[in-house]
C-alpha cells in the first residue's frame, strides 16, 4: 500500500490551526506540525500545540524557536498592553496592536523550508478572513500570492513540483469552525486563543482572540469549555 503523502502544518496551539491540522489528516496527509516559538506573550499555546499534534498523531512536530521580540512592534512581542476594549476586531476597523509585522509570511516560509526539506507538496495554514481581528496576512490574496512565491522560490518549483498552500477556514465564521471542530471530534478545550493569559492559567476573556472564541461558541450553540477569567 502506497504511504500517505506529508503536510506541513502550521500548529500554533489556537482552535484554528488546531481544526486546520485535523483537516489535513482528513484529507489524507500525515501531519508535520511546525510551531514556532517566537517569545509570544502567550507561551502557554505552545502547550497547547504539543497536546494538539499528540492527539492528531503527528509523525513529527517541530517547536522552532525564532525570536521576534528583538524586533518588536507588537503588543504580543514587545511591552505594548494588549487592547481590552474589543475595538481591535475587524468591526471596529483598523488594524490592532496584536498585529505581528509579516508574522504569517515568516511562518509559511519556514513552513515552505521544511516542506522542500522533506519531499511535502502541501502545506496547511488556520487562517480566517471573516471572523477575524483584520490581520493582513489572513486574506485570500495573501494566500494566493505566497502560492505563487513558493513556485518561484524553490528548486521544486522551478522543477515543476509546486506546492499548494491549503486554508481551509479561510471563508468560515468562527461559528462554523467550532462546529467544524465538533464534526472532527476535537476537544476544543486542548486548545488556547488569549493573546494575554490572566494567572491560573485562564484565558483573560477581554482580548480579541477571546471575544472571538466566545463568539464562536455562542453563535454555534455549543458549549464554550474555555476557562475565563472574566466571561466575554
Amino acid at each position: 500500500m502506497q504511504e500517505q503523502p506529508l503536510a506541513v502544518v502550521l500548529v500554533s496551539g489556537g482552535l484554528d490551526s488546531m481544526v486546520a491540522a485535523a483537516r489535513a489528516r482528513e484529507d489524507g496527509f500525515r501531519v508535520l506540525a511546525l510551531s514556532v516559538d517566537y517569545n509570544q506573550r502567550h507561551q502557554v499555546e505552545l502547550a497547547a500545540a504539543r497536546r494538539i499534534a499528540t492527539a492528531l498523531g503527528a509523525v513529527r512536530h517541530v517547536v522552532l524557536p525564532l525570536d521576534l521580540s528583538a524586533f518588536g512592534g507588537s503588543a504580543l512581542t514587545a511591552d505594548i498592553d494588549v487592547p481590552k476594549d474589543g475595538i481591535g476586531t475587524a468591526e471596529g476597523g483598523g488594524i490592532p496592536v496584536t498585529y505581528v509585522p509579516a508574522r504569517n509570511t515568516i511562518f509559511l516560509s519556514l513552513a515552505l523550508g521544511w516542506a522542500e526539506a522533506a519531499g511535502a507538496r502541501d502545506l496547511y495554514i488556520g487562517v480566517n478572513a471573516l471572523d477575524y481581528s483584520g490581520y493582513p496576512d489572513c486574506r485570500p490574496e495573501f494566500i494566493a500570492a505566497f502560492e505563487g512565491l513558493a513556485e518561484l522560490a524553490t528548486k521544486a518549483g522551478v522543477e515543476g513540483e509546486p506546492f499548494r498552500i491549503h486554508a481551509p477556514l479561510q471563508h468560515l465564521t468562527k461559528a462554523d469552525i467550532v462546529r467544524e471542530a465538533a464534526r472532527l471530534g476535537l476537544d476544543a478545550g486542548m486548545s488556547w486563543s488569549c493573546y494575554d493569559p490572566a494567572p491560573g492559567h485562564l484565558h483573560c476573556g477581554m482580548c480579541d482572540s477571546c471575544r472571538l472564541r466566545a463568539k464562536g461558541f455562542d453563535e454555534a450553540g455549543i458549549d464554550d469549555p474555555t476557562a475565563y477569567a472574566v466571561r466575554p
